[in-house]
């Protein structure tokens, strides 16, 4: 059966039945002239002015560019839909730097530092007075002006006051992704499939997240009160900007809506008409971004949880082996502080964090067999009872409750030590996915106490998130270090009464109910349900079961909970030029983010890195892999339940770092000793495909932008299992002379691709065909073969079900599985590429620190592994290309390109060209400062 992409919000706005068959209708062309009619935003817009910011404060001479595909105007007016659904025209700057980004896959080989900006774009302060394409003074005010460049389109956005710098930056936002910030504050409240429909999909997102922050709109607006309260002249400050910020997207939402060039999808999805124009925006409010916090948070900056799926795979460990040598297997498999793994603080300082207790306390393991998913969704009516609707619902459920969260992000930083011109160089970005509008949007904001440009995400936007300042720059990849616990809370009197503290208390049942309609974008079914969770002191319910005889509700707390918006102040400090100075400073300014990232930052004479989040400080003898009783001898140190706060460890416990030779990090191990809740921290890692690479250039010195960045290209081409660890399984399948036909012929086809380079890459630039691509083929197919042979007769089923759990076996690009899914670009982040690597050097006789407890490719036998090798690969290079490439709805079966290739995933009504895979960052910088204030 043909495997289908996952769709999300409005993907079925591309082909809904009834509007397909309108846009074939004669009548067309004349909706469309009528539609044309209102006064665009664009052409409301003021006459290009020679004037353009002043780049007297910009440091890095030329030498500083970005890239954010697919392009910055994610708005398009109903007309523009219609006429991208019917012809596949683009608004303008909708696409136009997704080319330049596909296009460094086949051009990365002859890059050089002139051609930097063929692949990015100049991302210089302020825009040359030739190059000026719009200036805009938002609602006639005089105090700041948005001016917007010929290139891509980026608002520069240029205040007199701080108040009419944010009014600027909160207009350019709603100008470039009202529509998806409109979404994704549905979303955050749990209340997508109202305002989108019910598309199944849609249904799923909004589970997913309602389960991980179900909050009140008391408790957003609560949180804005505390960051405010706990933060001084910085606090007031923040709510200043975030005041204005909104101010200036209400004045948008009311100028598009009179001048009628809102987005589309307002009309698509039964919000507006579009010929009387009856309906509302609604306006935004404070609250509105904390939200939008939530679900940023949740997708990239939430480390941990996991603890039951951990306990059920410690379970069956100790059943199948006994209770020592089960938790001998468990511990090799879990790789805590596996001491192969690449790190980016690499010099040897150690950073204890969440290791395994000597002598652990507080264990409250279930009984076998006996733990249930609390249930989230009830009285479900209509579409929203389909079996598509329930097993969405059960994906989403998963994804909420897995350590293995969305990690993405990758960043090559080099001292000046090493680089041509004696100046640090950076190469870095987040990986966030590939949608259509993007998540984040460009800007560059300048004002009093505030001179950046970059990304931030849509609606978050008062401060640039990951960019530059005036001579620094810096970004960001998930880091996943654990801030999430599971308690199990006795329960008393029913199913939800539980103890705390000696008393029996009552949980708090926070509900919604959800009921869509069909649509243009939508036309999925009628449909409705309850969402439910009970709440405690102690967190959320997750799960129920057994514990030592007692009836428990495990629950779930996370030190970001009911602490969304307090991030800010980092935000705000990194914007500010009078703070950031230094690597200090700039240290300084992400301890005040709570969520879980890896900080990176260059100027012009230093580099840094700082691991930020709120670590609680565990009670002593607690191992924060499983879940413990909740009780106050195992809370987290002076926890007060009221405000969810906590003791948290010290900046200097948490891995950082100055001058360093390189750095690197690819949602790998942060430092020696400081556990991460993800697993798969071993041998073999996406990070060492970075390692490997960034770790030659600087050995041989004289570093540019360029060689730099083709080092990152290059990594985001190679298959990690093809470059790391099949050298070492063809090792075994040579070690006798192989003489079957179809092995052997298997076997030459994957040598070839090694010798090649094990890249991923088409034969050349558009071709939509991959060089070894037989190679390819049989590894997509043999690899989940093989590691089913080579572990599960070990393990047993039972326990190879329950780690496949923990760590999905794998995320080849085409793989429509684990966290990312397919066209999603990320890949190889979760896989079982360590432990096949530490079995088979072992079967091998060569030395492997931190290996498995255990053999199991033939039960340690070279030949007994070499059969299973050459088995599983006749049966894998057996297998059709529209096997191992089953087609789904944007791919047809057997189309190796097109299953790997990055889609982005439509959040509105425009949709975009496929391109070849990549994995790297979504937006990237690449920088060099040539001096310092």
């Amino acid at each position: 059966m043909p495997r289908r992409t996952p769709r999300t919000i409005l993907d079925r706005q591309r082909t809904p039945r009834r509007f397909t068959k309108f846009l074939k209708g004669a009548s067309i062309c004349a909706l469309v002239a009528g539609l044309l009619s209102p006064l665009s935003q664009t052409a409301a817009a003021q006459p290009a002015s020679a004037t353009a910011a002043a780049a007297a404060n910009d440091y890095c001479g030329g030498r500083c560019s970005d890239i954010l595909p697919a392009g910055q105007n994610g708005n398009a007016t109903l007309a523009e839909i219609l006429l991208n659904q019917a012809f596949g025209t683009q608004p303008a700057h909708a696409d136009d730097q997704l080319a330049p980004y596909g296009n460094l896959a086949s051009g990365y080989s002859g890059l050089t530092d002139a051609k930097i900006n063929d692949f990015f774009r100049d991302a210089s302060f302020g825009v040359p007075a030739d190059q000026v394409e719009s200036t805009l003074k938002p609602a006639g005010r005089t105090d700041v002006t948005i001016v917007r460049d010929k290139k891509t389109g980026v608002p520069h956005i240029t205040g007199t006051t701080r108040y009419g710098t944010e009014f600027g930056a909160g207009y350019a936002a709603a100008q470039d992704r009202l529509w998806l910030m409109d979404v994704f504050r549905h979303v955050g409240r749990g209340k997508l499939t109202p305002f989108a429909g019910g598309a199944p999909s849609n249904q799923g997102l909004e589970q997913e997240f309602w389960r991980h922050a179900p909050y009140t709109e008391a408790d957003l607006q609560a949180q804005i009160d505390n960051a405010v309260a706990t933060n001084g002249a910085r606090g007031q400050q923040a709510l200043a900007d975030v005041k204005a910020y909104i101010a200036g997207i209400n004045a948008y939402i009311d100028a598009s809506d009179s001048g009628r060039y809102f987005p589309g999808e307002y009309v698509l999805t039964g919000h507006k008409d579009s010929i009387t124009n009856a309906g509302t925006i609604e306006h935004f409010k404070e609250t509105d971004l904390v939200a939008l916090a939530s679900v940023i948070g949740a997708l990239f900056g939430s480390g941990g949880g996991g603890e039951v799926n951990n306990a059920i795979s410690l379970l069956a460990a100790q059943s199948k082996y006994g209770v020592e040598e089960g938790t001998k297997v468990w511990e090799s498999f879990r790789e805590r502080n596996d001491p192969e793994a690449v790190l980016t603080v690499h010099n040897g300082e150690s950073f204890p964090y969440a290791t395994k207790p000597a002598d652990p306390q507080g264990e409250a393991l279930p009984a076998a067999g006996s733990v249930a998913q609390e249930p989230l969704v009830y009285d479900r009516t209509g579409s929203a009872a389909t079996s598509t609707a329930t097993g969405t619902s059960a994906a989403a459920t998963a994804s909420a409750l897995s350590s293995a969260r969305r990690g993405m992000s990758n960043a090559l930083v080099v001292s000046g030590k090493s680089t041509a011109s004696g100046n640090p160089i950076a190469v870095f970005g987040p990986q966030t996915g590939y949608f259509a509008p993007q998540l984040l949007m460009l800007q560059e904001i300048q004002g009093p106490g505030l001179s950046a440009r970059g990304a931030s995400f849509a609606g978050l936007s008062m401060y640039v998130e990951l960019g530059r300042g005036q001579d620094y720059a810096w970004s960001a990849t998930t880091s996943g270090q654990d801030i999430i616990d599971t308690y199990a809370v006795e329960l008393c009197q029913d199913d939800t009464h539980y103890l705390y503290r000696g008393t029996c208390t009552a949980m708090e049942k926070i509900e919604q109910t959800n009921a869509w309609k069909p649509t243009t974008a939508d036309g999925t079914a009628a449909g409705s349900y309850r969402m439910q969770v009970w709440r405690t002191k102690y967190g959320p319910v997750t799960h129920r079961a057994t514990v030592d005889g007692k009836r428990v509700a495990y629950t779930t707390l996370r030190s970001s909970y009911m602490h969304e918006a307090d991030s800010i102040i980092g935000f705000q400090m990194l914007n500010d030029p009078d703070y950031v100075k230094s690597p200090q400073t700039f240290q300084s300014a992400v301890q005040h983010i709570n969520y879980t990232f890896n900080w990176f930052y260059a100027d012009s004479q230093h580099t840094a890195y700082y691991n930020s989040g709120d670590n609680p400080v565990r009670a002593n003898g607690v191992d924060a892999e499983f879940p413990v009783w909740a009780q106050p001898v195992y809370e987290w140190k002076n926890w007060t339940p009221t405000t969810n706060t906590a003791d948290y460890t010290p900046a200097s416990a948490h891995p950082n770092s100055v001058d360093q030779d390189y750095y690197i990090s690819w949602n790998n191990k942060q430092a020696k000793d400081y556990t991460t809740a993800p697993w798969g921290n071993g041998s073999v890692h996406r990070g060492n495909l970075l390692e490997d690479r960034v770790k030659k250039l600087v050995t041989a010195g004289g570093v540019t932008r360029a060689s730099l960045t083709k080092a990152m290209a290059d990594a985001a081409l190679a298959d990690l299992r093809a470059e790391d660890v099949l050298p070492k399984l063809l090792k075994v399948v040579n070690s006798s002379p192989v003489t079957d036909p179809a092995a052997a012929a298997a076997v030459t086809k994957l040598s070839d691709w090694v010798t090649a380079g094990a890249k991923r890459k088409e034969t050349s630039a558009g071709s939509k065909a991959y060089a070894n691509a037989e190679a390819i083929r049989i590894l997509d197919a043999w690899w989940p073969g093989l590691v089913k042979a080579e572990f599960e007769p070990g393990l047993g089923s039972d326990l190879y079900t329950a780690m496949t759990s923990n760590l999905p076996v794998d995320e080849a690009p085409s793989a429509g599985h684990g966290p990312t899914g397919s066209h999603a670009g990320s890949s190889f982040q979760y896989g079982w590429w360590s432990y096949v690597h530490k079995d088979i050097r072992a079967v091998l006789g060569e030395t492997v620190e931190g290996g498995l407890a255990k053999p199991y490719c033939g039960g340690g036998s070279l030949g007994a592994c070499r059969t299973i090798l050459i088995n599983t690969l006749k049966e894998a290079a057996a297998k059709t290309a529209a096997q191992v490439y089953p087609g789904d709805d944007l791919c047809s079966a057997g189309d190796q390109w097109c299953a790997d290739s990055v889609n982005q995933r439509t959040l509105g009504g425009i949709k975009h060209n496929k391109i070849s895979w990549q994995n790297r960052p979504t937006y990237q910088q690449v920088v060099e400062f040539a001096s310092h204030r």
